[in-house]
């Protein structure tokens, strides 16, 4: 499983070819939801704004997902491709059983690319 990620959104995708030619099939994907709800637990940090905290409620958000999906043995393998600070939000939030599973992270912001162009960058990376 790929999983291509923004702080406000991610899209997930299965590739159906090979580690070397790599064909992605969309599989979905997650949008924020109730962000006051389910927002980092804690107080905001100092100097947060709330961009900064959706955006790290959003990786929360994310986190579960992939944990949910791990637990129900939904994939063996994840591939996380998100811009830099994206990637910075989502790493500690995940469960171990979700980072054991990871065999590849790219800190590019690919969620605007299309699908080709995000093959083609995860063939070269």
């Amino acid at each position: 499983m790929t999983v291509i990620a923004s702080g406000a959104e991610a899209t997930i995708f299965v590739n159906v070819g090979t580690p070397r030619d790599i064909k992605l099939n969309h599989d979905g994907g997650q949008s924020p939801r109730n962000l006051e709800d389910d927002g980092p637990s804690g107080n905001r940090p100092t100097g947060s704004s709330d961009q900064e905290t959706d955006e790290a409620s959003f990786a929360k958000l994310l986190a579960r997902s992939l944990y949910a999906k791990a637990y129900k043995g939904k994939f063996d393998h994840l591939v996380i491709v998100a811009d830099p600070d994206t990637l910075g939000d989502i790493r500690p939030v995940l469960h171990q059983e979700v980072t054991l599973k990871i065999t590849f992270e790219f800190a590019k912001a690919l969620i605007n690319s299309t699908t080709d162009d995000i093959a083609r960058s995860l063939s070269a990376g």
